[in-house]
């Protein structure tokens, strides 16, 4: 499993090496500041769930000829999943994602594949794995610009009844990956 995942990882490190841009990493503290190392994190973790667009927004045609809009959601948790056909961690996420998105009302899930593919291949794919889920193509030279551009593949991120990201997830999600962070917002 860990092994299929370094696979996955390597063409989009592939393609970030080769043209996608970075961001630079934030500047350390001047040490005169003398904070704790507790402190630090504490404050780089509040900074990092704060630093992320306040709303994401997501305005994209689905492959059925649906409009998802992101900010239409709100009230409701929306797990957004970014994936590709031929990312083997992804694909054994899907039948997660789709039973989550089943099981629970309060969740909705969408999945935005990352890749250059044809829709009609896509809807093939989609035959062989269905979900019920909506699916969307992502341009990958212009993808959504309130999300980061994907480190790897899958990349997930949880956004609250509020439209605040809760929380983001890089490599596969499970139902209780999700479950824990939505009941654990959702009750505290």
């Amino acid at each position: 499993s860990r092994m299929k995942f370094k696979y996955c990882l390597l063409p989009c490190l592939l393609l970030a090496s080769s043209g996608c841009k970075q961001e630079p990493p934030a500047a350390a503290p001047p040490a005169a500041e003398a904070k704790t190392a507790v402190e630090a994190k504490v404050e780089t973790a509040t900074t990092a769930e704060t630093s992320s667009p306040e709303r994401p927004s997501l305005k994209i045609a689905t492959i059925d000829g649906a409009q998802y809009d992101l900010a239409a959601k709100r009230g409701g948790w929306v797990v957004v999943n970014f994936w590709a056909t031929w990312c083997a961690p992804c694909i054994k996420e899907m039948p997660e994602l789709d039973a989550f998105d089943t099981e629970r009302k309060d969740v909705e899930v969408i999945g935005l594949a990352y890749e250059e593919i044809a829709i009609d291949e896509m809807r093939a794919f989609l035959k062989q794995r269905p979900v019920k889920y909506p699916i969307a193509l992502i341009d990958t030279y212009d993808p959504p610009a309130d999300f980061p551009t994907p480190r790897g593949l899958p990349m997930t991120y949880i956004i609250a009844p509020d439209g605040m990201i809760a929380k983001e997830f890089m490599g596969p999600v499970t139902k209780a990956d999700l479950a824990a962070v939505i009941d654990g917002k959702a009750a505290g």
